[in-house]
Order: C-alpha cells, then structure tokens, then sequence
C-alpha cells in the first residue's frame, strides 16, 4: 500500500543526493584536445570552461583556431552530457519508489 511518509522521505533523499551530485560534478574536470593537441579545453562537471590552451603557432592561423576550438568544445561538452546522464541514471537507480 502507499505510504505518503515513505514519499516525502524519498523526496527529501532525493534532494540530498541531487546536491552531492551537483557538488561531486562541480568538481570533476573534462579535457578534450583537437588538431594533435595543438587546442585544449576543460570543462568541469557542470559544463563551465575552466580552462583554454592554444599552441602559439596558431595565433597566426584565425580560422584553423577557430575550427580545432569548436572540436575541442564539441568533444569536452559531450563528455561532460555523457556523465551527467551516467551519474543520473546510476543516482535513480538507488530509489526504489514501490519498496515494501
């Protein structure tokens, strides 16, 4: 049968555990490279760049910086949606809403 306490117990449990994922990703950081390394970006785990590298051999080649960037972006954000979905999914599968 439902139990109105046993719901609002896993909300607050929910709540907890929403916090410590936003704090633990917070803290996580992504790097993605493109052109051999020559462009590197960091993200952490809640998609902020932290950092940007570029190889001073292409401060002269605006466009090739402005294409390897965009990789690099791309591949680190990917990353970054990748754990954010793997972290969910593994935070979910720890609530059982039709436990006895």
């Amino acid at each position: 049968m439902f139990d109105p306490k046993q719901l609002g117990a896993m909300f607050g449990s929910i709540q907890d555990s929403l916090k410590e994922f936003a704090d633990k990703n917070k803290e996580m950081i992504f790097t993605a490279k493109s052109g051999g390394g020559l462009v590197e970006v960091s993200l952490n785990g809640v998609g902020e760049v932290v950092d940007i590298k570029i190889d001073d051999s292409l401060l002269e080649d605006k466009d090739s910086l402005q294409i390897l960037l965009i990789g690099a972006i791309n591949d680190v954000y990917k990353n970054v949606e990748q754990n954010k979905q793997k972290s969910a999914l593994d935070m979910l599968g720890g609530f059982d809403m039709f436990k006895k």
